[in-house]
């Protein structure tokens, strides 16, 4: 048997349970640890120091940042791809898995941070994950989670989940919602009856705020199929099925996805650029008669040059049926620019 992959990461981390559904769906041989003590040890020279990271069993080098590994992956394996074979697809769901990382996210630290029930459920939650109960006293535990609380709760501006911009978060997450609500279930993906990196994407995300307290109410209300279909794709190691035909309609849930990102996602990514671009310390815009603002983010300016580079690689037909998704959507002014 080959060496297998090593996934360290966090039960709370989104990216970290996007990184082990993937693993899971594509049958790679895997260890999955929880990032303790003795983990930290180990891969104190990983840079940068987020989860998940990824051990190669070929050249024993952490790998981090979720998407490029889901790629690498795919070099690697031929087998179980997540990628759909229609390049017009594979776009769309390369956009809406960097919609559900980037943009979605935002929802998932809101709602863990801002709320006091969230903020008391997590911080306890991450504490017992990283200490050990039978090495570190409650005492110290609870010394833990409250000092994680107060760090996270310092940071929610600079990600910006601020008061100012709760309506549009919390918009946006009821919109998800009501995209995927009546299109998912057993067996039902966004692209056929076979799972792609968007629904791993926003698996992530969904699986944070189906497991915190005020959001996941929220998905209840609204939408009680998603939740049962995130604890679905929490393992779909037992899935074959095929994608969806190239000239067949697209789901309404992936024309419901390209409608927030044509209308809030994709015009965020254009403000970022611009304040990066002129050395703004604010993005400032409007998103659905709302406003929203935060400072500029590097990473985020990186994620709309490369859509951009996706969608200019596309061609012929391809082109023509992703055009015919993206332009109801207002997207693509964003993607052309």
């Amino acid at each position: 048997m080959a060496d297998p992959y090593r996934v360290v990461g966090s039960l709370g981390s989104p990216y970290s349970m996007k990184m082990r559904a993937i693993v899971r769906y594509r049958r790679l041989p895997h260890i999955w640890q929880l990032r303790d003590a003795a983990i930290r040890t180990e891969t104190a020279q990983v840079r940068p120091q987020l989860v998940p990271m990824v051990r190669f069993p070929d050249d024993g080098i952490w790998r981090v940042d979720s998407t490029p590994i889901a790629y690498e992956l795919e070099q690697r394996h031929g087998e179980r791809s997540i990628l759909p074979d229609d390049r017009a697809h594979r776009f769309l769901s390369d956009l809406i898995e960097d919609m559900a990382d980037e943009w979605l996210t935002k929802a998932m630290f809101h709602y863990r941070w801002y709320y006091a029930a969230d903020r008391r459920f997590a911080s306890w939650w991450i504490a017992t994950d990283q200490l050990s109960a039978s090495a570190v006293a409650r005492d110290e535990r609870e010394a833990f989670a409250r000092e994680f609380n107060d760090r996270q709760v310092s940071r929610m501006a600079m990600v910006g989940c601020t008061e100012e911009n709760r309506p549009v978060i919390e918009e946006s997450y009821a919109r998800i919602l009501s995209a995927l609500e009546p299109c998912v279930g057993q067996q039902a993906f966004l692209f056929g009856t076979r799972p792609s990196l968007a629904d791993f994407g926003l698996f992530g995300q969904l699986k944070t705020l189906a497991d915190d307290p005020t959001p996941r109410n929220e998905m209840i209300e609204r939408a009680p199929t998603v939740l049962h279909w995130v604890r679905q794709l929490d393992d779909l190691s037992g899935i074959e099925g095929t994608w969806q035909a190239d000239e067949s309609q697209l789901s309404p849930a992936v024309e419901g996805l390209l409608q927030v990102a044509g209308d809030s996602y994709l015009p965020f990514l254009a403000a970022n650029a611009a304040a990066s671009e002129t050395g703004a310390e604010e993005v400032r815009l409007t998103i659905r008669d709302k406003p929203f603002a935060q400072p500029p983010f590097r990473y985020q300016v990186k994620c709309y040059s490369r859509l951009k580079s996706l969608y200019a690689r596309l061609d012929g037909a391809a082109k023509q049926r992703a055009d015919a998704a993206l332009e109801p959507a207002g997207c693509l002014r964003w993607l052309r620019a």
